[in-house]
């Protein structure tokens, strides 16, 4: 049975107003995750994701919440892009959550929703997805670090 949830932790020695402005400030945000944004990050927007080599994104962004929560809905697929109505397709469910802890921020991210995916892409996302978010998150930890 497939599972449903990806869910990562980090620690880093950064204070959570930094990490979160890290994680919705479109100019930031592209220093580890996508390579640009089209579009706002604000809730009810539909902003892309653009990851290069024609792998772009569409999400839509479900809630901001300053230094604690930011949200968002996307379709994935690790062989192609999606653009359209994120809500009109199967799709999964990313959260970020901060919280202070005594040597700086800890962030988790999960990423729901992949047992209600079409059969033919849900296990090839949650495994894709699973190495991406490893790999994500290790990239904000680094940038994290440079201070």
């Amino acid at each position: 049975m497939l599972q449903d949830t990806i869910e990562r932790e980090i620690i880093v020695r950064a204070a959570k107003e930094r990490v979160f402005d890290a994680i919705v400030n479109p100019e930031k945000i592209v220093a580890w995750f996508p390579n640009a944004i089209e579009g706002k990050l604000e809730a009810g927007e539909r902003p892309i994701f653009d990851f290069g080599q024609d792998m772009k994104h569409q999400i839509f962004v479900v809630a901001i919440e300053p230094y604690e929560y930011f949200a968002y809905r996307w379709v994935p697929d690790s062989s192609k892009g999606f653009l359209g109505d994120v809500l009109a397709y199967p799709n999964t469910l990313v959260e970020f959550r901060l919280k202070e802890v005594p040597n700086g921020t800890l962030v988790m991210v999960k990423e729901s929703g992949f047992a209600s995916l079409p059969a033919q892409i849900a296990e090839q996302s949650f495994k894709g997805n699973s190495e991406g978010w490893e790999y994500m998150m290790g990239r904000l930890e680094t940038l994290m670090a440079k201070g």
